[in-house]
């Protein structure tokens, strides 16, 4: 199974904390679909013999988009691409967008999973990430988008400065008291040069503490396992029946294709990334030519891949996998640098498998980067 995935590269305003590729300018907003669908055009012989089990609406803010649009882009990929019969497709939408009509339209259009870009329903949190919608719109779109679409999740980021252990623990609460199978939650990252990032070093925001963020994953895996959701990837929380496939798909290193500016690609051999540069973008695709980087993937390359993507799901890393993909040397040089972690208790091992423990998950990327091999391959 292979997935799609569509970068609409467009947002309403720009929010602190995010480094995303996106324009806050809508003025050549039909190019860049018309540019969009030529590229599902130009590159489906990519997916030839595949089938694509789920098409996903990143940005950007996709729910930007009326439903005319997004239902263009959807046609293209059915026409270009070999989709299977029962195909998730998601839109990520702001809680602004989702009007009780927008809800409507969106649920007699193919999309059947919207993933709500929620953050916090504490107003003193959504001002300081500069969020466009307010507490209660969050809470109104979900309750609404609930009748309309069973199959949903909602993003929540914790770790915010001066967010209490009280009111992130209020956080989760309200988001399980209104029945999202599906909930995402992200530690609140500082990348460079956004605003949050000018803020911290004047002073006007307190820094972000790793301890305070790291007390509120344990929390979140807590409570949220008490309810039934299993933490089936780090950041990913799901009722059974309803892990993303879009989610799933990437960590289990499947083929994905990714459509529109900044979005990456990847086969198994080799990663494409296209250029973050709408204008540019637009002018290449209108030519027919792909404005992307290709790197192609040593071994050693696919091994670290393999480590990372699979040290932060529920699935572990399989030594046999490693020794039937990779070779004996990796199997080897895995299980030697994966000793102290074992005997620290932040890996444990099950027969074939190794998994990342409760203790240790907070600390997965880092321990990957740890098993990671730079010399061989």
């Amino acid at each position: 199974m292979s997935s799609l995935y569509i970068h609409i590269p467009f947002c309403k305003q720009a929010c602190h904390y995010c480094d995303f590729h996106f324009s806050t300018t809508m003025g050549k907003k039909e190019e860049m679909i018309a540019a969009i669908i030529r590229e599902l055009e130009l590159r489906k012989d990519e997916f030839e013999g595949e089938e694509v089990s789920n098409i996903y609406f990143g940005g950007g803010t996709p729910s930007v988009l009326d439903t005319e649009e997004i239902n263009q882009i959807i046609d293209a990929c059915y026409k270009n691409y070999n989709i299977q019969e029962d195909p998730e497709i998601t839109l990520e939408a702001n809680p602004d967008d989702l009007t009780e009509i927008k809800i409507n339209q969106l649920a007699a259009s193919r999309i059947n999973r919207l993933s709500i870009g929620v953050q916090s329903f504490f107003e003193q949190d959504l001002k300081l990430m500069n969020r466009a919608h307010n507490a209660q719109e969050a809470i109104d779109c979900i309750t609404l988008s609930r009748k309309r679409f069973p199959n949903s999740s909602l993003d929540l980021i914790y770790g915010i400065p001066e967010m209490s252990m009280e009111r992130w623990e209020q956080n989760i609460d309200t988001a399980l008291s209104l029945g999202v199978p599906h909930i995402s939650a992200y530690a609140l990252t500082v990348e460079p040069k956004t605003a949050l990032e000018n803020f911290i070093k004047k002073g006007i925001v307190p820094p972000v503490q790793d301890e305070v963020a790291q007390e509120h994953h344990a929390l979140l895996i807590k409570k949220m396992e008490a309810e039934g959701y299993e933490n089936y990837e780090f950041s990913n929380f799901a009722l059974p029946g309803y892990h993303s496939k879009n989610n799933t798909a990437y960590w289990q290193g499947k083929k994905y294709i990714g459509i529109g500016p900044s979005a990456h690609s990847y086969d198994g051999k080799r990663r494409a990334w296209n250029i973050n540069n709408n204008p540019k973008f637009i002018k290449a695709i209108t030519a027919g030519e792909l404005p992307q980087e290709v790197e192609k993937l040593t071994l050693t390359d696919s091994y670290n891949e393999y480590v990372m993507t699979r040290l932060r799901t529920k699935y572990g890393v399989s030594l046999n996998e490693i020794n039937s993909l990779f070779g004996a040397k990796f199997k080897n040089y895995f299980l030697e640098h994966s000793k102290k972690h074992l005997d620290e208790h932040l890996l444990f091992r099950e027969e074939d498998r190794v998994y990342v423990s409760r203790k240790g998950k907070f600390l997965s990327d880092g321990i990957a980067s740890d098993l990671f091999l730079l010399n061989l391959g």
